[in-house]
């Protein structure tokens, strides 16, 4: 028998403009033992590192708003409030998000946390986004944030309480994805 219960029988580049789109078609050995052939259509995306600040002497969290055309394409208005994040081209998770905060927040943060690593969607993605929480005090700010012009970012920088934010992922306010675990997270870990 096969120890491998998957193979990965050929591949087809679709698009190759922001990440490549490919079209791939792979073997699944079932339960059963049987095989069985599927096809599916996967974005080679480039994992990033996210992190979630936090304050525990003042119950307070930093957080992000910017335009994310994905959601907007799924009927939410595409304004998303998130944690700060990014790719990480080439660097390691905790340098690149070390950068990324000061890029988005204008925070400079030293210390970070890893806590975990998650798959958004891995039916579709390959991306793996490394999180973390970090501690900060406002000392820290060194210029308003709002992510790099460059990059086409716009990002308004937002500080709630805890409880602010927990709320708005009870309400629906906040519907990304590592944004909700990180915010859980605090919650269960440090609040």
């Amino acid at each position: 028998m096969d120890a491998d219960p998957v193979r990965i029988a050929g591949h087809e580049l679709l698009a190759d403009d922001y990440y490549p789109l490919k079209k791939v078609t792979y073997d699944q050995r079932r339960r059963d033992g049987s095989w069985q052939r599927e096809t599916r259509e996967v974005y080679d995306s480039a994992s990033g590192a996210a992190a979630l600040l936090y304050d525990l002497a003042r119950r307070t969290v930093v957080l992000t708003r910017q335009f994310r055309i994905g959601a907007r394409l799924a009927g939410h208005d595409g304004y998303l409030i998130e944690v700060p994040a990014g790719v990480l081209d080439g660097k390691s998770p905790d340098e690149r998000v070390r950068a990324e905060l000061l890029e988005e927040t204008g925070y400079r943060i030293e210390r970070v946390d890893k806590v975990m690593e998650l798959f958004a969607s891995p039916g579709s993605l390959t991306e793996r986004v490394h999180c973390f929480v970090a501690p900060y005090d406002p000392a820290m700010r060194e210029h308003a944030g709002g992510g790099r012009r460059d990059e086409g970012e716009d990002i308004e920088v937002i500080e709630l309480s805890f409880e602010d934010a927990l709320a708005r992922v009870a309400s629906g306010e906040i519907v990304d994805a590592k944004t909700v675990v990180l915010l859980q997270y605090l919650q269960l870990h440090l609040a």
